[in-house]
């Protein structure tokens, strides 16, 4: 067992209501390791875990997906990796989290850090774009499509964009007015105010008679459910931020398939391969990043003593900056 202190949730929902505390960390196993943690990414996610928590946690949980840090000790089976190595990751959801000093974590969820990239990005990378990256996956022959992605505004959608913009599609989104300069600069040939009553039919004059290949929404079920006719023959409808329980078009026309993305879901489901391929990827964006072919968002930087304070302003005021708790 190891000690260490932890912001820990009490069943109770509030970000306010986490306490700091001293507490104890599982035993390390032969295929994890233990990691110093130097930033801590915060997410929506993580206020929306201490609303609705997983069966697994108990009172006195350490909450938390995103984290970066040095490795302080090896698991017996652990040969690839080397104590000291600045290492980002997004933890299991079903165990102890990012929200403390130190955190255990399997060998083969670690993303080795560019040396030229900051601690907080490292720390800001993780959930949000793995997610953008599952997201791109989900849907072939990308280069010279037209997809759409709605409610770009945010994190994910602000790294979507720039992903899909590498392979070619032609990428159209949504967003409030103040975004669309930024993602115009992020790959975006058209961008429209989703306040705006006739914004799918300004979507579909800019598509000149033609149809979506794909439509990405970060908002939720109905919202998905209300882009499903804008695809064309054998679309793809991808929901990232909730899940479409039926098809929203007729059977047997457009014949649309739906896609739903669920990063965490990898802990309990994914398989060696797939969490290969994840975190190559993963590798090759924080290369990116650190060369600026791949921009993050704006970065806050908190004290690891404010971080309940910072998930509340993401829960109550989520503006698309990025907040990240440095210890």
């Amino acid at each position: 067992m190891f000690t260490t202190e932890a912001w820990i949730w009490q069943e109770r929902s509030e970000p306010g209501a986490l306490e700091f505390k001293k507490t104890t960390l599982s035993a390390l196993k032969a295929d994890h390791v233990l990691i110093k943690n130097k930033a801590v990414g915060l997410n929506p996610v993580d206020w929306k875990m201490l609303e609705s928590p997983p069966a697994t946690w108990q009172n006195g949980h350490i909450p938390g997906v995103d984290g970066m840090g040095e490795i302080i000790a090896l698991g017996s089976a652990v040969q690839h990796l080397r104590i000291g190595t600045r290492v980002a990751y997004h933890a299991d959801l079903r165990f102890a989290g990012s929200f403390a000093r130190h955190t255990v974590v399997a060998a083969h969820a670690l993303m080795p850090i560019p040396e030229a990239l900051t601690d907080s990005v490292a720390a800001a990378f993780p959930c949000p774009a793995m997610t953008a990256w599952q997201a791109m996956k989900r849907v072939p022959e990308l280069a010279g499509s037209s997809v759409l992605i709605n409610g770009a505004g945010g994190i994910v959608g602000g790294i979507l964009t720039q992903l899909l913009s590498q392979t070619n599609a032609r990428v159209y989104t949504t967003a409030s007015e103040h975004h669309h300069s930024l993602l115009n600069q992020k790959g975006a040939l058209g961008t429209f105010d989703y306040h705006q009553s006739d914004w799918q039919e300004q979507l579909q004059s800019a598509l000149k008679g033609h149809s979506l290949h794909a439509a990405f929404d970060m908002v939720n079920q109905q919202s998905a459910e209300s882009l499903g006719h804008l695809l064309g023959y054998y679309g793809h409808l991808v929901s990232v931020q909730d899940r479409v329980e039926k098809s929203p078009v007729d059977p047997f026309s457009t014949s649309i398939s739906l896609h739903e993305i669920a990063l965490a879901a990898i802990h309990m489901h994914g398989s060696p391969t797939q969490w290969q391929q994840l975190i190559a990827a993963a590798g090759q964006m924080l290369e990116q990043i650190s060369r600026g072919k791949l921009l993050m968002p704006t970065i806050k930087t908190v004290a690891f003593a404010a971080l309940p304070d910072a998930l509340n302003n993401i829960k109550h005021h989520n503006d698309g900056v990025k907040y990240v708790a440095e210890l």
